[in-house]
């Protein structure tokens, strides 16, 4: 990868929502208040898993992995929001551009992946319960943990150095809040067809496919819930998958209407939104989502702070 290529430019001018002004102070006084506690909440959410062995189960394994991607996800584009946000020189360096372009569609792509293992996890648990332990093993989940990170930084590294080769001809100024993929493929100049399909294939299978496989594990959930006599055992079962099910909605709603809609029916202002959306939302409410609906997750969550300032 070239970055002294001449037909890119030293760094780039966000130009962000430069056609509002007035929106630029709240979302810098909002960016300042939710980054602090999606890293906070993130963290607690680790500290708690790691140091409660009743927590010591798949689906809490899982879920570490999720606020680890989550915490890497904001930080690749918040900090950077903040800096252009709070000064009068919006710009970021090609260099700046292309590491926060690899960090932030690893991140968004891992967590595609993860999501769908999630609900896996919740299908085996709910719908095979007598094989759980056997299938769900440590090791099993190691390994679909580790060919998670391997597939989304591989589909990552590739797709966003290809984008990188792309004559961008001096163009200098991008309409958005952080450097993309689709936006660098729609400046570039010369022949990007090859990019705008490697674009939609990787689409269709980081955001398609997991979301069709979490739909079908729902289905194949509910019609078990069902099958349930007593009402304590469904309300369980739903209560397992209904912080899960929020958080798929969260994120693969602005990601569907974001990648898989016609470009023509995008608006100029939408993708700035729901990057945002996906990229500070999210990962702001996760931490509460499963806090505030699990009650294994409260209780060592009170633990951890009784001890804390029990040491003080």
């Amino acid at each position: 990868m070239a970055l002294n290529n001449k037909s890119h430019p030293d760094e780039f001018i966000l130009l962000g929502f430069a056609d509002h002004p007035w929106l630029e102070l709240p979302l810098f006084v909002t960016l300042l208040v939710t980054y602090p506690m999606a890293m906070m909440g993130n963290i607690a959410i680790i500290l708690v898993f790691r140091l409660d062995p009743k927590l010591h189960s798949p689906m809490y394994f899982f879920l570490t992995n999720l606020s680890f991607l989550d915490m890497c996800y904001t930080t690749s584009i918040v900090p950077q929001m903040l800096v252009n946000l709070g000064s009068s020189k919006k710009t970021i360096s090609y260099l700046g551009c292309a590491v926060q372009l690899y960090f932030f569609h690893l991140m968004g792509g891992t967590e595609c992946l993860l999501l769908a293992l999630m609900s896996l996890d919740h299908y085996v648990a709910i719908c095979r319960p007598l094989h759980y332990t056997i299938i769900m093993n440590q090791r099993m989940c190691s390994l679909l943990i580790s060919l998670m990170w391997l597939s989304g930084m591989a589909i990552a590294v590739s797709q966003v150095t290809v984008t990188l080769q792309l004559p961008l001809c001096g163009i200098s100024k991008l309409d958005h809040v952080l450097c993309e993929i689709p936006l660098l493929i729609k400046i570039a100049c010369g022949d990007k067809s090859a990019n705008e399909l490697m674009l939609s294939v990787v689409c269709t299978f980081l955001i398609a496919v997991p979301f069709c496989l979490i739909l079908i594990s729902y289905a194949c959930i509910g019609q078990t819930v069902l099958k349930i006599k007593s009402f304590e055992g469904r309300k369980k079962a739903f209560g397992t998958c209904s912080s899960h099910l929020i958080v798929v909605l969260l994120f693969y709603g602005p990601a569907i209407s974001m990648y898989l809609q016609p470009p023509s029916s995008i608006t100029r202002d939408q993708p700035k939104f729901m990057a945002l959306f996906y990229g500070v939302v999210t990962p702001t409410l996760n931490p509460f989502i499963y806090t505030l609906r699990n009650k294994n997750v409260k209780w060592a969550l009170s633990n951890l702070m009784r001890e804390i300032f029990n040491s003080k």
